[in-house]
């Protein structure tokens, strides 16, 4: 059973205080399918830097993100140097993880030999959907799957081209997050069913 926020709305999360940017997340952009590859990029490093930590850590840091990242532009994330990913290591805000830092330019550059492979790393992703979105309709979290084949089989793709933090559980995360799967509950808000 879902809990109603104090705006009257039931959400799958973000209801409780202090969970602003959660719900925000939750009302605008969870499960809604994202085509840009820009925004592609940013929400698979930031589902990998996520690995281990809530989300909504990462979401109050995601300026930070932007700014550590240029903006997401995988071109220029791909030729960062080694000094410019070790000074963030030192950036209070963002993750300060060595690994998933430097596994960020890793994956900036197979993101774009993807691009060059498919003319656009949407293209590469939405296949593994059948270029449509999948609707679920859970009436609790406790059906909702953590992997599914679908993100064993991206999740296998991408390590097999060289991207690190893309287990399946990360990779399902993100599948949810760029609405590749729309997991809201059927008595949210947003539901599509």
């Amino acid at each position: 059973m879902l809990i109603e926020g104090s705006d009257g709305k039931k959400r799958c999360f973000g209801n409780k205080p202090g969970q602003e940017y959660y719900a925000q997340y939750h009302d605008i952009e969870w499960g809604i399918p994202v085509h840009s590859d820009r925004q592609l990029f940013e929400m698979l490093i930031l589902e990998g830097a996520q690995a281990g930590l809530s989300w909504e850590t990462i979401l109050k840091r995601r300026e930070g993100y932007r700014k550590a990242f240029h903006n997401f532009d995988a071109e220029k994330v791909a030729l960062m140097t080694d000094e410019q990913l070790k000074a963030l290591c030192q950036n209070p805000e963002i993750i300060r993880n060595r690994l998933k830092i430097f596994a960020t330019r890793q994956n900036a550059q197979v993101f774009l030999d993807i691009q060059k492979e498919f003319t656009s790393f949407d293209t590469y992703l939405w296949r593994f959907v059948g270029g449509t979105q999948i609707l679920n309709h859970w009436k609790t979290f406790e059906e909702v799957p953590i992997t599914t084949p679908q993100s064993d089989a991206l999740s296998k793709d991408l390590k097999k081209r060289g991207m690190k933090f893309v287990g399946s559980t990360i990779i399902y995360a993100y599948m949810q997050a760029v609405g590749m799967v729309n997991d809201h509950l059927t008595e949210c808000w947003c539901y599509g069913g």
